[in-house]
């Protein structure tokens, strides 16, 4: 049988997603709590590899078992044995062509973050920070630049491993409530760093140092170094993957209202 969870956890006190030899990812951490629940060896597959650092609302995982149990006693019970940082919020079963990653029609990003004079205390580790003002309409057309099918190769990482720099970009949505800014990006998929890469050069923009036009260059050129420094990892959020809607997999957890 196979099976389909979503999974909320803050990345802070992790080396991204992954599996490493030193065991200190968050699947590493997932597939013990399973294991001590299933009393076997359980393998897990993600929709979207996070980074070091960067947090989840609604990552979707699919694993395979001969256990008969009670959807939510997966929930319960892998729950039992999971550090507070890290909580299975639902699970479905699932039709066995299901694959988390590739099944996946689009994945959503969503980055926090605090503008003032002084750095975030309360919030440390789940918001980013700039301390210099930001302003909106010269991000919002620099976004625009970047809507559509392209290569991002100016915003990927040395170390991605993607088969193509070329993704769709889809929608890019930057908002302001108070002293914290809320950008969201959805995409066919994304490369390894780029909404940090990307995150980076809208802020550079934003505080005046770079022109809208300047995006548009960096993206056509597709080159790295042209780009601005990839930005913090705290205020990243993975919102979670888009599949067909007969698959009727949850795309909200109660985190979404929590995180404004």
């Amino acid at each position: 049988m196979r099976l389909a969870l979503g999974l909320s956890y803050r990345g802070s006190a992790y080396r991204g997603w992954q599996s490493q030899p030193d065991g200190l990812t968050v699947q590493d951490r997932f597939e013990e709590a399973l294991a001590r629940f299933a009393d076997r060896p359980v393998r897990t597959v993600c929709a979207g590899r996070t980074d070091t650092g960067v947090h989840a609302l609604n990552q979707v995982v699919h694993l395979d078992t001969e256990i008969e149990r009670d959807p939510f006693s997966w929930v319960r019970g892998t729950n039992r044995y999971l550090p507070p940082d890290i909580a299975v919020q639902w699970c479905r079963p699932i039709e066995a062509g299901f694959h988390a990653r590739n099944s996946a029609r689009g994945r959503r990003y969503a980055y926090l973050l605090l503008e003032s004079p002084v750095r975030p205390a309360i919030e440390a580790g789940v918001v980013g920070w700039v301390f210099r003002p930001l302003e909106p309409t010269s991000m919002r057309e620099a976004a625009a630049h970047l809507i559509g099918e392209h290569d991002f190769s100016a915003f990927r990482s040395a170390e991605c491993q993607a088969a193509s720099p070329v993704k769709t970009l889809r929608r890019i949505e930057i908002v302001r409530r108070g002293a914290y800014w809320r950008f969201e990006f959805e995409a066919s998929a994304f490369l390894h760093h780029m909404v940090r890469n990307l995150m980076g050069c809208l802020l550079a923009v934003g505080q005046g140092t770079r022109t809208p036009q300047w995006l548009a260059e960096v993206l056509a050129a597709g080159d790295r170094s042209r780009a601005a420094p990839t930005f913090a990892p705290d205020g990243l959020y993975f919102l979670g993957p888009h599949y067909d809607a007969n698959l009727e997999l949850p795309e909200r957890t109660a985190a979404f209202d929590w995180l404004p």
